[in-house]
This record gives C-alpha cells, structure tokens and sequence, in this order.
C-alpha cells in the first residue's frame, strides 16, 4: 500500500546519480516514476477544435467561404426579422428532426367531434358535430408557378399583393350538409361545414 502523501523528488541529472538511482530502482520495485505533467483538459480540447476548424476552413476555396458567411449573414437576418435574438445555428438534432417530419406530413383528410357552439358560426347549441378538416403540408405539389412567384417575391417584383408561393392543403369538395337544433329548439342546416377531400391548391 502506498502513502497518499508521499511525495517524489525530480530525478538527479549527474550521470553517477542516474545510475545510482537507477540500481536503486531495480533493487526496491516499490518505487514509481514521476507522473508526466499534463495540461488542463478545457485548454486541450480548446486546441483540438481551434485545430479542426482551421483545418476544415483550410480545405475550403474561396468562393465557398464566401457563400458560407453570405449563407450564415442571410439567416442571421431572417432570425432577427422573424423576432429572434440569437443565431439559430447549432439547435438540438432531435428536435430538429422531429420538427422536419412535422413538417412533411402529407396533405390529409383528419376529424374532430366538436359542439355546434365550437364551430364558431354564432350558434348556441350543445349537439355534437363530426367536423372534417385537412392538414399536412404541399412540398412534393410546388410547380413552376409557385418557384417563380416565390422568387418575384424575393426580388421584390411583388410587393403589396398577399400571394401565397407555395401550394396549400384545402378542402377539394365538401360533405354534406350538417342540420341541428339550437339551444332555443330552433333547427338550421349549415352547407360546406365539412371536408370529404383534401388536396393540394
């Protein structure tokens, strides 16, 4: 067992003390050498990624940096547009994922069983509905129409009008009509009320 406070001294630089330390050494096998000192691990791996990055901005031409600050330069701006702070540079890949499939769900019918007061109709009434709705996202229905107006609008060729530039999940025809009676026994039909197709328009 050894001593936790037991310290080493620095080995002697005289050759005869060297090789009296070293017959010292081979006769005792209790004694160890001397631990090399070792850097903070922080400051290390400081170095390393300092190393990294300057080995991969190395391995890129001009041209592509350019586009890489041009790139960062533009989201920067997008993100302080839309309210943001900070640079969204680096988020969570987990949830990055997870947002990237959300959003490329495809366009589908869904349904919901509300009251007829829910609907939002100005009807006062307690009786339940089977209210049809679409949702998903249009990404694989963008046509050229929608590219090239999604590009006036970056240009600014298109500024005052409210265009959508992309494809959007609607109702291609209707269920039918939905009749109910009111809170006061008074009986309405509501027309249009429901999906039966979805699509992308």
């Amino acid at each position: 067992m050894f001593n936790g406070s037991r310290k080493y001294s620095p080995l002697p630089s005289s050759p005869s003390s060297s090789r009296a330390s070293s017959s010292s050494s081979s006769s005792s096998s209790s004694s160890l050498p001397a631990a090399p000192r070792r850097s903070p691990r922080a400051l290390k791996r400081h170095s390393s990624l300092l190393a990294q990055y300057s080995s991969l901005l190395e391995s890129y031409t001009e041209g592509e940096i350019r586009q890489l600050i041009s790139a960062l330069v533009e989201r920067y701006s997008q993100a302080m547009n839309s309210g943001g702070h900070e640079l969204p540079l680096f988020g969570r890949s987990g949830s990055r994922r997870k947002r990237a499939r959300a959003r490329h769900k495809p366009c589908a019918l869904k349904e919901l069983e509300v009251s007829v007061s829910e609907l939002g109709l100005g009807y006062e009434s307690d009786e339940t509905v089977l209210f049809r709705y679409c949702s998903g996202t249009c990404e694989a229905a963008v046509r050229s129409y929608d590219l090239s107006l999604k590009s006036m609008r970056s240009r600014r060729r298109i500024k005052k009008e409210k265009v959508r530039a992309r494809p959007c999940c609607r109702p291609l025809a209707y269920d039918d009509d939905v009749s109910f009676l009111d809170a006061y026994n008074r009986y309405y039909t509501v027309n249009e009320l429901s999906a039966k197709e979805c699509g992308c328009v």
